[in-house]
């Protein structure tokens, strides 16, 4: 298995300290690099006066990761693809995978919320769920012919590159066949291409079955968070029966997915619960009021008034928190169950203490990942 980071930079009341948090931040990265973790992961938030998710860039806060660190691969969980122009996250990505030697993994969503969306891109609009994935395909179609480091040229349903009738007459830069025609600009190269070839690995963070299958036929990796075993083996095995169809080959269950699980770990059961449940159910009352707890049901469950959030009710369903013993055998469940290979850890939940993360993390990799084959390479 490989084990990963998934960090959040939420710190309610801190918005007067971000460089702190940020502080905070570069040294969680720093340990888990040096603990042997394969990556870690930012995501993209706009807007959040709450500060409950406060990371707008997660491709910059990337490049100042890898400056600060030497192994650990660098991902985004995820850049919204919908918010950006795509020839900007294309060329900011490349400069982020050259500066870190190619240690980039490049994660990808289409956005939840209409704050964020309607002020960064229209078009983008959750409430228009067929536009927004149409869009999120063809942003990712223009980052693949970015990447290929050849001129190239787009026409679809919201981009046109080049743009039309645009002249080039330069001594340093002849107008040659490649990229004019005419005189006029008839393709682009985008620069610098990425450090890994032909780009940086992709990822897409999925949940219905559509997403699933729409990621494994295109050869994109799949991030999940929130559904329990019984509920993610049966999306496991639809990326497997898809990928397996697309490429031709058989795909392992388990093979292209990471999963993101909360996880926090203490000397025993109830110090764990009293450190991490008030900022566990932070995040999970400020995500579910948007996503509501259908995605934490069980398979063939149905979801009724009688299921509410709380510690308890999370805790059957997808927590990783308590002693080490009782960690390592919910790590050991997800493999055995649902050959899980890649272990996203999110423990930095907004309003949690710094030191309780780093001990938390101290903990982990001390007494956890030395049961894991592999786990510290």
């Amino acid at each position: 298995m490989r084990f990963s980071i998934f960090h959040n930079l939420g710190a309610p009341g801190r918005l007067g300290e971000y460089h702190q948090v940020m502080a905070e931040a570069r040294e969680f990265a720093r340990a888990a690099d040096q603990a042997g973790f394969w990556s870690i992961w930012y995501t993209e938030h706009h807007f959040g006066h709450e500060a409950i998710e406060i990371t707008p860039n997660p491709v910059l806060m990337g490049v100042d990761i890898a400056a600060h660190t030497e192994r650990i691969r660098i991902g985004q969980a995820a850049s919204i693809a919908t918010f950006w122009h795509p020839l900007r996250l294309a060329e900011d990505i490349a400069v982020l995978d050259q500066l870190s030697g190619g240690r980039v993994e490049v994660g990808l969503g289409r956005g939840l919320y209409g704050r964020e969306a309607l002020n960064l891109n229209s078009l983008a609009d959750p409430r228009d769920q067929e536009q927004n994935r149409a869009l999120y395909e063809e942003t990712v179609e223009i980052l693949r012919k970015a990447w290929s480091g050849e001129f190239f040229s787009h026409s679809g349903r919201f981009y046109t590159f080049p743009a039309l009738g645009v002249k080039w007459n330069h001594p340093l830069s002849p107008a040659t066949d490649e990229f004019t025609r005419d005189g006029v600009i008839t393709k682009l190269a985008v620069t610098p291409r990425p450090y890994q070839r032909p780009h940086p690995p992709l990822w897409q963070v999925i949940d219905s079955a559509r997403s699933i299958q729409g990621a494994a036929e295109q050869g994109v990796q799949g991030l999940f968070w929130l559904p329990p075993v019984s509920a993610l083996k049966q999306r496991f095995e639809l990326y497997r029966d898809t990928a397996s169809t697309a490429t031709g080959r058989d795909y392992a269950l388990g093979e292209g997915i990471g999963l993101v699980r909360d996880v926090y770990v203490a000397d025993t059961m109830e110090q764990a619960r009293a450190e991490f449940e008030e900022a566990l159910l932070t995040s999970y009352r400020w995500i579910m009021h948007w996503r509501g707890l259908a995605n934490l049901m069980e398979a063939g469950e149905e979801l009724t008034d009688a299921h509410q959030l709380s510690f308890d009710f999370l805790a059957g369903r997808n927590l990783l928190v308590g002693t080490p013993d009782h960690v390592a055998e919910k790590i050991e469940e997800l493999r055995d169950e649902v050959n899980l290979e890649h272990l996203l850890l999110w423990t930095t939940h907004p309003g949690l203490p710094h030191r309780n993360a780093m001990r938390s993390l101290e903990l982990f990799t001390e007494k956890v990942l030395p049961r894991f084959t592999g786990a510290r390479g």
